[in-house]
């Protein structure tokens, strides 16, 4: 049967890819009877695979992986196994494939989340039910608390980065990351205002009583699964930029994607309709209250999170101009990331 269904360019090779199903105990019984692309992961590929009734979600890297997408697929798939039993909302993990010979890259298998990830417009009550905008911060709030509470080397994770000097690292880090793309054709080097300034800011004042924990890394909307039966978050997905680093870094991710009334100008609400939701100074008491860390170094890591976002889409910036990737989407990032630093700039003057 798995001859009918679609393999998507040579994403899937359905003759091995059954075999490896059947080995593995997957969800259902035979050969698989349907598959459908999900949307979302930029860069990663997303299938349902149906088994009669039942289904599973496979990821895969893309058709022309980039050199580390094997180690990065087995990587996610150690996190989540990690995860297990854990209070961190994520999907199941079924399996991991590091053998090539299946369908030429590594992949895992797991288990299908309800609902949708949000971005742009709203959807089901979410869309018409102002309660429902409020638990979205809510949940975001407890969901990050319980990732940042787990001892992670209790879930066999304490070699997932480097924590050494992580805070003092941070600067360096990233300016260094902005500083490389000046080596693609046609960029010429960043434009971006404010960065140098917010660097030596957040040098002068690393805080003293950091943390270490597991970190997702870009922990927002697109990057979570909200349920469309109940105002809950299903799980949290795309786990491929997780490290050891201080936790309070998702919080300020958060925090810098967050919208209230006096936001730079040109910044918009990741999502519509923007009524009802908490404010940031109520997502960080709820973190704070769920994590039972000292909030008073917040600033700090909400403007460390504006200025690494900035430095990491401009990347897609100059990737445009070099002609890897589409100049529409190239040029609404840049002028993102410079709203970004303009927030940034906006925490550093006012504390």
């Amino acid at each position: 049967m798995h001859q009918k269904l679609d393999d998507f360019g040579g994403l899937l090779n359905w003759e091995r890819l059954s075999v490896w199903i059947e080995a593995n105990a997957l969800p259902g019984s035979g050969p698989p009877t349907q598959v459908e692309k999900l949307k979302g992961g930029s860069q990663n590929n997303l299938f349902r695979i149906w088994r009669k009734s039942e289904s599973f979600v496979l990821r895969r890297p893309p058709l022309h992986p980039r050199p580390n997408s094997n180690a990065t697929i087995v990587r996610e798939g150690r996190i989540l196994k990690a995860l297990a039993e854990t209070a961190v909302p994520h999907p199941r993990l079924y399996a991991v494939c590091d053998d090539l010979s299946v369908i030429g890259v590594n992949f895992y298998a797991m288990t299908p989340l309800e609902g949708f990830s949000p971005m742009g417009e709203l959807i089901g009550a979410y869309d018409t039910d102002g309660m429902w905008r409020e638990k979205m911060g809510i949940e975001l709030a407890h969901a990050a608390a319980s990732l940042a509470t787990l001892d992670y080397a209790g879930v066999g994770l304490a070699d997932l980065g480097n924590p050494k000097d992580w805070h003092s690292r941070q600067v360096s880090r990233w300016q260094s990351q902005l500083q490389g793309y000046a080596d693609l054709p046609n960029y010429g080097g960043h434009t971006l205002k404010h960065v140098e300034e917010i660097g030596r800011w957040l040098e002068d004042y690393v805080p003293k009583t950091g943390r270490i924990g597991i970190m997702h890394g870009d922990l927002q909307f697109p990057n979570v699964m909200f349920s469309l039966l109940s105002p809950q978050i299903s799980g949290i997905i795309d786990w491929e930029l997780a490290t050891l680093g201080d936790p309070l870094l998702d919080l300020g991710i958060i925090l810098s994607s967050w919208w209230e009334e006096d936001e730079p100008e040109g910044k918009q609400p990741m999502v519509r309709p923007w009524n009802n939701f908490i404010s940031r100074s109520e997502l960080v008491r709820l973190y704070g209250a769920a994590s039972g860390r000292d909030m008073s170094d917040m600033p700090w890591y909400f403007c460390l999170a504006c200025f690494r976002q900035a430095c990491i889409i401009e990347g897609s910036y100059a990737r445009a101009k070099a002609g890897l990737a589409s100049l529409e989407t190239g040029e609404r990032l840049h002028a993102y990331a410079q709203r970004l630093l303009s927030l940034a700039r906006r925490i550093k003057e006012s504390n």
